[in-house]
């Protein structure tokens, strides 16, 4: 695995995927999540931290 391979992975072991209340999945770091509460789901601000997966694959993938 190049070098590039190896940082992406090692990111990628820190991401979680999160459900919100609101029916959408975002991607976050495991730090910026810390406290979700999944009965009051993310916090507007956990949400600038994370990124909205159906904004990279589209509300119909």
């Amino acid at each position: 695995m190049s070098m590039r391979g190896q940082i992406i992975s090692r990111e990628y072991q820190k991401m979680v995927w999160v459900k919100d209340r609101d029916g959408k999945e975002y991607s976050c770091y495991l730090n910026d999540v810390k406290n979700f509460d999944e009965k009051k789901g993310l916090t507007e601000e956990q949400k600038s931290r994370c990124l909205d997966t159906s904004q990279v694959a589209g509300d119909s993938w």
